[in-house]
């Protein structure tokens, strides 16, 4: 799979993304998947990135609280075959794309800018105190 982080996405990729996202994040809510191991109502799906070809789709998730991401991205990914075939009952489409899970670490990375701004908000307001 090509990396397709930094290029633009055409419509249609966004449009079927956006599909996939809403059917998978409702067989998780549901509880469709017949994973054994956990239950998917804790898990979320963020964002789903398809290829242009549309037959591979980077699906973005994070479960509940952010624990044991590692794990549950393994365990998804393991079993990819199951959310697939949930999957193959609720979408229509020519091609149903692969389904490679990866951990969506945004809002760590969200929470870490945060915390900097405040950080150098505070650095500012002491050296103006002291000038």
């Amino acid at each position: 799979m090509s990396d397709i982080s930094n290029k633009s996405f055409s419509q249609r990729q966004l449009r079927v993304g956006e599909l996939v996202k809403q059917s998978i994040g409702e067989i998780f809510i549901k509880n469709e998947t017949k994973i054994t191991s956990f239950n998917s109502k804790f898990i979320t799906v963020t964002e789903v990135r398809m290829t242009p070809d549309l037959k591979t789709a980077r699906v973005y998730v994070i479960p509940l609280g952010g624990a044991d991401m590692k794990q549950i991205v393994s365990v998804l990914t393991a079993n990819s075959h199951l959310v697939r075939k949930a999957l193959s009952k609720k979408l229509d489409l020519k091609f149903l794309p692969k389904l490679h899970f990866v951990e969506d670490n945004s809002f760590e990375y969200a929470e870490k800018i945060e915390k900097l701004i405040k950080e150098n908000r505070r650095n500012d307001t002491e050296k103006k105190r002291f000038n």
